[in-house]
C-alpha cells in the first residue's frame, strides 16, 4: 500500500489553492479530482468576480478571507500573467425607499475595512449613461478574472513544488486508523495510506465526509444544492463597470457582469435544486427582464440567451441567513488526520490563496 502524507480530495480552485500552499510548505502532496481534469465542478461554473469583501458579516471567515484573499489573488495574477481586471462595480438603489438599505450594506462594507464611495444618482449616471438609479455605491476594489487560467497556475505552481494530481479518481471509501487514513478509488479496496486527508470536494463535499468510517457524522452538515443560472447579452454590452442591484434573500441579486472579452453576462439567480441540474431554463428570462429593467431600463427584448449555470455547495437552508464557511479540523470533530472544509461558495474564489492558508495553519 502506498503511504502519502497529505491527500487532497479535489481540484477545484480551493483545493489546487490547499495543494500548492502545502507543497510550498515541503509536504507531499497527492491531488485526487473526480473528474476527468482540474477545474470543471464548481470552479468552473461562477461569475469570474473578485469580490472586494461587501456583503459578509463582520469577524466571519467570509469577510476576512475575501479581504485579505482580494489583495493577494491581484498580486499572484499580476506576477504570473493571469487575466485580470479591476473594473470596478456600482451597486444600485432604484428609488429613495433603498437608500437605507445602501446605507447599511456601506456600513457592512467599512465594518470589513472595505471603504466605498456613496454617489448620487446624477454622479453614478455620469460614470455610466445608460444606468438608472437614484444613488450608488462604487467599489474600485471589485475585478474580473479569468478563473481558468487561474486554476492552471495554481496547479502548476504546485506541480513546480512536487505535487501530483490524478484525474478520473473518486474516492469511493477512506477508513481511519489510529494515525492515518486508508483511502480507496473507484470503488477498489483501500490502496493509499494518508497521514492527512484534505476534504476539498466542493459538491461532494458532505458525501465524502459520510464516506469516511469512523468519522463522527454530527459534524457533517446537510447540503442544499443552490442553482444560479446565468443569460447571456446577445449585443455588446453598454456598462464598463459589474452592476449589482441591492442584495436579495439568499443571493446578491440579478446583476451584469462582465468577461475579459467586454462580453456580458446577467445572473445569478437563486433556485433551490435535488440534484446536480446544469440545464438554463428559458423560461426564467421574464424574472431575468424585469429585474435587470429596473436599472437598466433600455434593455431591448430578445437581447437575453440562455447562458450557463452553477452549483453552490450551501449548507444553510433556504430562508436561513447564509452559512459561514466551515473549516473543520481536528479541535471540531476530534479526528486528527481529517480536514473538511464545507460550505465554500461565493466569495470562494476570491479567497482562495488566503482560504487555503487558513486551511494549511490547521494541519499539524
Amino acid at each position: 500500500m502506498d503511504t502519502v502524507d497529505v491527500v487532497v480530495v479535489g481540484a477545484g480552485v480551493i483545493g489546487l489553492a490547499v495543494a500548492r500552499e502545502l507543497a510550498l510548505a515541503g509536504r507531499e502532496v497527492l491531488i485526487l479530482e473526480s473528474g476527468a481534469r482540474a477545474g470543471t465542478g464548481v470552479s468552473a461554473r461562477n461569475s469570474e468576480v473578485v469580490h472586494a469583501g461587501i456583503y459578509y458579516t463582520a469577524g466571519s471567515l467570509k469577510a476576512r478571507l475575501c479581504v485579505e484573499g482580494r489583495e493577494r489573488l491581484y498580486e499572484f495574477c499580476a506576477q504570473r500573467g493571469v487575466g485580470h481586471r479591476r473594473c470596478g462595480k456600482l451597486i444600485v438603489a432604484t428609488s429613495p425607499s433603498q437608500h437605507a438599505a445602501l446605507e447599511r450594506l456601506n456600513a457592512s462594507a467599512r465594518a470589513n475595512g472595505v471603504e466605498l464611495s456613496l454617489l448620487a444618482g446624477a454622479q453614478a449616471q455620469a460614470l455610466e449613461p445608460t444606468l438608472r438609479c437614484s444613488a450608488a455605491l462604487l467599489s474600485p476594489l471589485t475585478g474580473i478574472i479569468d478563473a481558468r487560467a487561474l486554476m492552471l497556475a495554481l496547479l502548476a505552481e504546485a506541480q513546480a513544488h512536487g505535487a501530483l494530481l490524478a484525474c478520473n479518481s473518486e474516492v469511493t471509501r477512506a477508513v481511519l486508523e489510529t494515525d492515518a487514513v486508508l483511502i480507496a478509488v473507484n470503488g477498489a479496496q483501500p490502496q493509499l495510506r494518508a497521514r492527512w486527508l484534505v476534504n476539498c470536494a466542493g459538491l461532494g463535499a458532505t458525501g465524502l465526509a459520510q464516506r469516511i468510517e469512523g468519522f463522527p457524522q454530527q459534524h457533517v452538515p446537510r447540503l442544499h444544492l443552490t442553482k444560479g443560472s446565468y443569460f447571456g447579452l446577445n449585443t455588446r454590452p453598454p456598462f464598463s463597470r459589474l452592476i449589482y442591484p441591492l442584495p436579495l434573500a439568499g443571493g446578491v441579486g440579478i446583476h451584469l457582469t462582465l468577461d475579459l472579452a467586454g462580453r456580458g453576462r446577467f445572473g445569478p439567480d437563486v433556485e433551490a435544486v435535488a440534484g446536480l441540474e446544469y440545464a438554463v431554463d428559458a423560461a426564467r428570462a421574464p424574472q431575468f427582464y424585469a429585474a435587470i429593467r429596473e436599472y437598466w431600463p433600455g434593455l431591448p427584448e430578445g437581447a437575453l440567451v440562455p447562458d450557463y449555470a452553477g452549483l453552490r455547495p450551501r449548507i444553510s437552508a433556504p430562508g436561513e441567513p447564509l452559512a459561514d464557511f466551515r473549516i473543520d479540523d481536528p479541535r471540531r470533530h476530534g479526528v486528527p488526520q481529517i480536514l473538511n472544509l464545507f460550505g465554500i461558495e461565493s466569495p470562494g474564489l476570491t479567497a482562495s490563496l488566503a482560504l487555503a492558508s487558513e486551511a494549511v495553519s490547521r494541519i499539524r
